[in-house]
């Protein structure tokens, strides 16, 4: 009878893996990249298609992809995202540029600590592809492509070695190559280009420090630095409740325990945001204009509301202005990278 290791199925692929370099404009930071899931060719590329395959769905309908298009800076354009058989969420997908840099915690909430660990959670949510990590192994245990990938990837010698570690690490090594650096702003930043008289008084009114406007508290201080969000998780005034104990969503609260967390949600990265519609953490506003118009009403008081949230005065001009330098941040290149694209298409 044969022992266990001779029972398992060999994979009949070769493993020699190449580095996968990053290539990070010089005006983002370095990546914090795990030890043990440095990125590969052959790592990134089995991410890219694990990404957009539905294969990880029950019926094999919903994929990664499905609610993060990388047409939209791979954002959902519903304000609440669709899993299998139409089950709807409780809030928007978060856009997943830049993804790699974040490193206060993932989701609107921060639940997952690594990219590696929230590609877990969405296979086994009902609302999302409602599937169980077991049934998933076995798919790509079988199937066809899969074990010769995870090999060239991993080094794994058999298919049973194939678990949901792997998985999530390969998909990690795909979301962090997602990385947007190079929109007109990055460009005028870099003194490639000149922006526009209506874009740089867009821009004045954006960054608090150039702005001229007395009552005007500026969006640099939470979407500042080269990432555009300085990763903090706010209450920013879009709810009116009674008490901290009041907000149907708790957020960041439901987490941490913390009562003064109730309310908060992660401050998103701007870039892209023309292209990431509809916004905030349950997809309450389809456009900018909504947005600023909130903002300058000084959202609903509570006792954690962030300091920034403040009234403020925005002319119609104004809002014209600061929307045209808001586009700017919009990275043609990222958008329409081949590499960022189904590989099933």
């Amino acid at each position: 009878m044969k022992d266990d290791v001779e029972a398992q199925t060999a994979i009949d692929a070769i493993y020699n893996p190449t580095p996968y370099e990053l290539d990070i404009p010089r005006v983002l930071p370095d990546m914090d990249i795990p030890a043990d899931n440095q990125l590969t060719v052959a790592g990134v590329e089995l991410g890219r298609h694990l990404f957009f395959d539905p294969i990880l769905s029950s019926d094999s309908t919903i994929s990664c992809a499905s609610c993060h298009l990388p047409e939209l800076g791979f954002s959902d354009p519903n304000a609440l995202s669709f899993g299998v058989n139409n089950a709807i969420g409780t809030r928007n997908a978060m856009s997943l540029v830049n993804v790699g840099f974040f490193t206060r915690g993932l989701f609107w909430d921060g639940r997952s600590a690594t990219l590696e660990a929230q590609a877990l959670l969405p296979v086994e949510d009902h609302l999302e592809m409602n599937e169980s990590w077991p049934n998933v192994l076995e798919k790509l245990r079988h199937h066809p492509s899969y074990p010769r990938m995870f090999r060239e990837a991993f080094g794994i010698e058999f298919t049973d070695d194939i678990d949901e570690t792997l998985t999530t690490k390969a998909i990690a090594q795909f979301e962090r190559t997602l990385i947007s650096g190079n929109s007109r702003f990055d460009q005028a930043m870099r003194n490639e280009i000149f922006l526009e008289d209506e874009e740089v008084n867009g821009q004045q009114l954006y960054f608090f420090e150039l702005s001229q406007q007395q009552d005007h508290p500026g969006c640099s201080h939470c979407h500042g630095g080269p990432l555009l969000t300085d990763n903090r998780f706010v209450n920013n005034g879009l709810d009116s409740v009674a008490n901290l104990n009041g907000f149907a969503d708790k957020g960041r609260g439901e987490v941490t325990g913390n009562f003064g967390d109730n309310g908060k949600f992660r401050v998103p990265s701007l870039r892209n945001i023309a292209l990431t519609a509809p916004y905030m953490h349950d997809g309450r506003f389809q456009t900018l204009e909504e947005v600023l118009d909130h903002y300058a009403s000084g959202g609903h008081a509570a006792e954690n509301l962030d300091a920034n949230i403040r009234p403020f005065t925005l002319t119609e001009k104004q809002k014209e202005e600061l929307i045209a330098f808001l586009n700017t941040f919009t990275d043609e290149e990222f958008v329409n990278n081949p590499n960022f694209k189904s590989p099933f298409d």
